[in-house]
């Protein structure tokens, strides 16, 4: 895998299910969304490396106004997420009903799953992850 990666290669790899970010070789700490530097100890030799897409729940919300850039219909759920491999990452959570929602999602494994692109969207448009809960 190339040692860099750009945001556009990021969308883009995000619209094929995969998760890509960045590993510091100073550290050993994973960036992801990719950033120019290590979010921990500044370091700028980063390797890009594929991420499980799998984690659990440490926050959400429910978004009942969303921006104009934002497809579909409120309400829907916005989670963060402590990936397996370190870092946190922000997406949308599916399959849950946002009315429905308690804290008891905290916690919650969920797992990243294909969000296709509306047709004609260009990945560097914009893509969140979607994270979908695991069967207990």
């Amino acid at each position: 895998m190339d040692s860099e990666i750009s945001i556009k290669e990021y969308l883009t790899a995000l619209a094929g299910n995969r998760l890509l970010g960045l590993k510091c070789s100073e550290c050993g700490f994973i960036t992801a969304p990719p950033r120019l530097a290590c979010r921990k100890c500044g370091g700028l030799i980063l390797e890009a490396v594929e991420l499980t897409g799998k984690g659990k729940i440490v926050t959400f919300t429910v978004v009942h106004l969303p921006p104009e850039s934002r497809r579909g219909q409120p309400p829907y759920l916005v989670v963060m997420v402590e990936l397996d491999e370190g870092p946190w990452i922000m997406g949308n959570l599916s399959g849950q009903e946002p009315a429905k929602a308690t804290l008891e999602l905290i916690g919650k494994r969920v797992t990243m799953k294909n969000q296709p692109l509306p047709e004609g969207q260009k990945p560097e448009k914009g893509v969140s992850p979607l994270f979908v809960l695991e069967v207990e």
